[in-house]
């Protein structure tokens, strides 16, 4: 087994327990919690941290080309407006979860729900861009 396989490998799996946690966290506060924000509460920080593992193993990928092969991977077309969608989504879902951390107490069932659907939805479109990432790389 080779170092970069492993690094690899690694950072693949944080980055598909980021993806589980933003997918499920958000689809389990709509459907699972229901109006209880106690249980949102701790969804929230589990969407909020799924968020940052899914920015920090994107970065790692970058880093792991750049330390074994001296540059970052070499993605063109489709694969660079993938990239670019899943950081907008990132950097969305990270910015909203934790605006929900802070304020959701304030905001009514329905503003709630809204925002745990613009979660749910971010996560969803992140997770089929990486498919296009992954299959036009």
């Amino acid at each position: 087994m080779s170092a970069e396989n492993l690094a690899y490998a690694v950072v693949q799996v944080v980055h598909n327990f980021g993806a589980a946690a933003v997918v499920g966290g958000a689809v389990g506060a709509l459907w699972l919690a229901g109006g209880d924000p106690g249980r949102q509460r701790g969804l929230a920080w589990l969407v909020l941290a799924g968020w940052a593992a899914q920015a920090a193993s994107g970065a790692s990928f970058g880093a792991v080309s750049l330390h074994y092969y001296g540059q970052f991977p070499d993605i063109h077309g489709i694969a660079v407006a993938a990239l670019r969608i899943k950081v907008a989504c990132a950097l969305a879902g990270f910015v909203l979860a934790a605006l929900w951390l802070r304020r959701a107490a304030g905001w009514s069932e329905a503003a709630r729900r809204r925002a745990w659907k613009g979660l749910a939805a971010l996560a969803a479109v992140a997770l089929a861009a990486a498919a296009f990432l992954r299959w036009f790389s």
